[in-house]
């Protein structure tokens, strides 16, 4: 019995072992990162068509919020073409359609409507491919605020063709709320301050992050395509398309803010979905 627990204890404390030097290897890394010059779009060039996919399901109390700032995209509308990926049951469809009907540039907007929540997330992204005019495809979740020059500061990296995907930084606009949300920051903040940026520094896998990021879109072709045989279709495709050998660039100085979880079952369900999906990946 007494060799059983002291294996037991041994192991454990070498796996814990094992995560601390991976972390202060990372920390190290993204200290040691030559930072990124900041690029712009080569005014002599064409701009590239870009396709914005929002996938919603059920967001009535901040779909306007997202549509809005989507609305005030720093980009021309005849290169750009929004797709709201609607799942919903509930007044969320109405709000879409009265906000497209009232919007000037409505015509920018697309209305994307299933017969049913086959493949969840995964599911509306691939069915909204195949009428995605973009060459390059950004993503965002319905408790993002979109930055108007995100997609001028983003698509300058994809000039670099082997570059599959550029994932942005993500900011909190609800950090001070509570205690709740604001150690959900600084788990976050971990991650993407030391985990993305070392691994980006080091030229390690790293991982889109479902959100906030822009991908190309023969990247995805290439990969295989969304998948919804996992909870974390963005780690799944991820890793896909890396060892087709896309190349992922990670921009720590371009911020993306989003609204944490402000009650534990919501945060709860969130990091189980995580969890389990990191899970069924590896």
């Amino acid at each position: 019995m007494n060799n059983i627990l002291f294996i037991s204890w041994f192991g454990l404390n070498t796996l814990l072992l094992i995560f601390v030097m991976h972390e202060l290897y990372l920390l190290v890394s993204a200290l040691m990162r030559n930072k990124k010059p900041k690029k712009f779009i080569d005014s002599n060039k064409p701009l590239p068509i870009i396709t914005v996919q929002l996938p919603v399901y059920n967001e009535k109390y901040v779909i306007l919020r997202l549509l809005e700032s989507a609305a005030k995209l720093n980009y021309p509308n005849d290169k750009l073409e929004i797709q709201i990926l609607d799942d919903s049951t509930d007044e969320t469809t109405e709000i879409i359609r009265d906000f497209i009907q009232n919007q000037g540039a409505g015509h920018v907007f697309k209305h994307v409507r299933r017969s049913d929540r086959f493949g969840f997330k995964a599911g509306a992204l691939a069915y909204g491919l195949k009428d995605a005019k973009g060459e390059f495809v950004a993503i965002f979740d319905a408790d993002f605020v979109i930055d108007p020059d995100f997609l001028r500061k983003v698509v300058p990296y994809f000039e670099d063709d082997s570059v599959g995907v550029v994932q942005t930084k993500w900011l909190h606009l609800n950090e001070p709320y509570s205690l709740l949300t604001r150690a959900q920051a600084i788990m976050l903040n971990t991650h993407f301050s030391i985990e993305q940026l070392g691994r980006s520094s080091a030229h390690g896998f790293i991982n889109f992050n479902g959100t906030a990021g822009v991908w190309r879109r023969v990247c995805i072709d290439d990969a295989g395509g969304w998948q919804a045989d996992t909870l974390t279709e963005d780690l799944d495709l991820s890793y896909r398309a890396q060892i087709k050998k896309w190349r992922f660039e990670y921009l720590f100085d371009v911020g993306s803010p989003a609204e944490l979880p402000v009650t534990f079952e919501a945060y709860r369900t969130q990091q189980h979905r995580w969890s389990k999906g990191t899970a069924e990946c590896v």
